[in-house]
C-alpha cells in the first residue's frame, strides 16, 4: 500500500496498482476480510497514517516491507493497519529500534507471514472447505470453517513464535561476546537431491509436489529432532545450521539413511562447513555458507563432504579421529593400561585438494559413520 506524501492516490512510483486483490465487489470476499481482520474498513492509506501520527512516507516504507500491495487512495484499512503503524513508530521514538530496524522487522514479519499464510490457504483450508454434500459450493462453507479455525490457529501460532523465541535468545545468550551475536562460529549444511532437474521433466507436476513436500518434511523433522536448526528450504535443497560440529554430521548422515532407505526418493548429497557465519532475518551468510554450497555440488551420490575447519572441529571435541591408524593406537594404549578405549561416532577420510570456483583451493574431506557407532 504505497501511496505519495500527498495522498493524491498514486503510489510511490506514480500509478496504482490495478492488481492489487479488491475484495470489495465480493461480498462473501470482505465478509471473510472483516472476519480475519476483526474489523471493518474504515481508512485510506493517507487517512490511516495521519491518524497513526506517522508521516506518509514512513507508512509507505513500513507498507512496502510487510509485503501490501498498492491500493492508492482506497478506503481498505482498519483500526489494526492504524494500531500497527503507531507501534511500530513508537518503537522508533522510544529509542527501541532505529528507523532501519523497524523496517527490518516488518519485513521479516511480512515475509514469514505470508508465506505461512499462503500455505494454509492452499493446502489446508482448501482440503476443509471441499463441499460436503452435491450442490453446496465451497464459498457456504469456507465462513463457518474460517470462523472456527480463527482463534484456534492464532493462538496456535503465537505459541510457536514465543518457542522459537526463547530457544533463540537461549542461543544469543550463550555466545561468548557481542560480536559472536551477529558472526557466529557454525556448522552450515546442504543437502540437495540429486538429478532434481531431470525429473522435473519426467514426473506430473502433482507428484513432483509430493516429492518435494516429502523430502521438506523429512528434513525439518531430522534437523530438528537432532538438535539443528533448517534455516531454509529451496524446493531440492534444504540449508540447515548447527552450534555443534557433531550435530550436524548426525543430521547429515540421518539424512542420507533416511532417503536411501525410501525408493520413492531420488539420491541425495551433503556438504558441510564450519566457521565464522553472519545471520540476518533468520538467514544466514558468509564464506562458510557459499564453501558448504560448493562441497555439495562436488559431493558423490549418497555422500556427506565435509571442509577442513569441520573435520578438525570434529577431532578436537573426540567425535572422530584424526585417521584409523590413531584410533588404533589409542584403542591399544587404552587396552594396555586397562581402560576403555574412546569411542568414536565419525570416521573422516581426506580427498583430493580441489580448486573450488570463487574460494581457491580446498580439501574436502568424506565424512560416514563408524562401523560400530549407531548414531544415538
Amino acid at each position: 500500500m504505497t501511496v505519495d506524501d500527498t495522498g493524491s492516490g498514486t503510489g510511490a512510483d506514480g500509478r496504482v496498482d490495478s492488481n492489487a486483490a479488491d475484495p470489495g465487489d465480493d461480498p462473501l470476499a470482505l465478509r471473510l476480510e472483516q472476519l480475519i481482520l476483526g474489523a471493518e474498513r474504515r481508512y485510506t492509506p493517507f487517512q490511516a497514517a495521519r491518524s497513526a501520527g506517522v508521516s506518509m512516507e514512513l507508512a509507505s516504507r513500513f507498507w512496502r516491507a510487510m509485503g501490501f500491495a498498492d491500493i492508492g487512495q482506497a478506503k481498505a484499512l482498519t483500526e489494526a493497519d492504524v494500531l500497527a503503524l503507531r507501534r511500530l513508530a513508537g518503537l522508533v521514538e522510544a529509542g527501541l529500534l532505529s528507523e532501519a530496524m523497524a523496517v527490518q522487522v516488518a519485513r521479516s514479519t511480512g515475509q514469514t507471514t505470508a508465506r505461512l499464510a499462503e500455505w494454509q490457504i492452499d493446502s489446508f483450508l482448501e482440503g476443509l472447505t471441499e463441499p460436503p454434500e452435491p450442490g453446496m459450493t465451497r464459498t457456504e462453507v469456507t465462513y463457518p470453517i474460517i470462523e472456527l479455525l480463527l482463534p484456534e490457529l492464532e493462538e496456535f501460532l503465537v505459541y510457536v513464535w514465543r518457542r522459537q523465541l526463547a530457544a533463540s535468545a537461549g542461543r544469543v545468550i550463550q555466545a561468548a561476546d557481542d560480536e559472536e551475536m551477529v558472526d557466529r562460529r557454525l556448522a552450515v549444511g546442504f543437502a540437495d537431491l540429486v538429478g532434481f532437474t531431470r525429473l522435473t521433466r519426467r514426473m506430473e507436476e502433482e507428484e513432483l509436489g509430493e516429492l518435494v513436500e516429502a523430502f521438506e518434511t523429512t528434513a525439518a523433522d531430522l534437523v530438528a529432532a537432532r538438535g539443528g536448526r533448517l534455516v531454509k528450504t529451496l524446493g531440492d535443497e534444504v540449508l540447515y545450521a548447527a552450534d555443534d560440529a557433531g550435530v550436524a554430521a548426525e543430521i547429515a548422515l540421518r539424512l542420507i539413511e533416511t532417503m536411501a532407505g525410501d525408493e520413492t526418493m531420488p539420491e541425495l548429497r551433503v556438504g558441510i562447513a564450519f566457521g565464522t557465519v553472519t545471520t540476518r532475518m533468520g538467514d544466514v551468510f558468509g564464506t562458510t555458507v557459499n564453501l558448504a554450497s560448493r562441497l555439495t555440488s562436488i559431493a558423490p551420490r549418497d555422500a556427506v563432504l565435509v571442509d577442513t575447519a569441520f573435520a578438525e572441529e570434529l577431532i578436537r571435541t573426540g567425535e572422530a579421529p584424526a585417521s584409523e591408524a590413531e584410533a588404533a593406537e589409542a584403542a591399544a594404549t587404552a587396552e594396555k593400561e586397562g581402560e576403555e578405549p574412546p569411542v568414536y561416532r565419525f570416521a573422516l577420510q581426506p580427498m583430493w585438494q580441489r580448486p573450488v570456483r570463487g574460494l581457491g583451493v580446498v580439501e574436502p574431506w568424506l565424512l560416514t559413520r563408524r562401523a560400530s557407532a549407531d548414531g544415538e
